[in-house]
């Protein structure tokens, strides 16, 4: 089986390299980005299995980001979470609009994180039900 994908982009160094390390541990395989632009750009080059983004980024928002990646017909059935601050009902709700498929506000659990990006692509098909989780 191919190896699983992740992009994850966000602007904070810090959280990059914690996510980073989480789903290395995981076996994923990982793209990283720092802003909206360059995840767009990416995501069409790397085309991931499952995208992390920040909400808010540098030269092109998380939002925005996601909206561009719902308009591109290879990556628009491509799970997008956002891991981001922005807890409003507003926001999140904002979010889900724009295209992302779930919503995961800062800080988070490690394990937390772990197991949503297993769930979704569990349900994209990405990886077997009967695959046991990587310990």
């Amino acid at each position: 089986m191919a190896p699983i994908k992740v992009l994850i982009a966000d602007d904070d160094e810090d959280i990059l390299n914690l996510v980073k390390v989480a789903l290395l541990a995981e076996k994923y395989e990982i793209v990283l980005a720092r802003n909206g632009s360059e995840a767009v750009d990416r995501a069409r080059e790397e085309q991931p299995n499952l995208i992390l983004m920040d909400v808010e980024m540098p030269r092109m928002s998380g939002l925005e980001a996601c909206r561009a990646l719902r308009a591109d017909p290879g990556l628009k059935s491509v799970p997008v979470i956002m891991l981001t601050s922005r807890s409003s009902e507003k926001d999140i709700m904002r979010g889900f609009q724009d295209g992302a498929h779930d919503y995961i506000t800062k800080p988070f659990s490690l394990s937390h994180l772990r197991a949503r990006v297993r769930i979704w692509l569990l349900r994209s098909g990405q990886v077997p039900e009967d695959a046991p989780p990587e310990e």
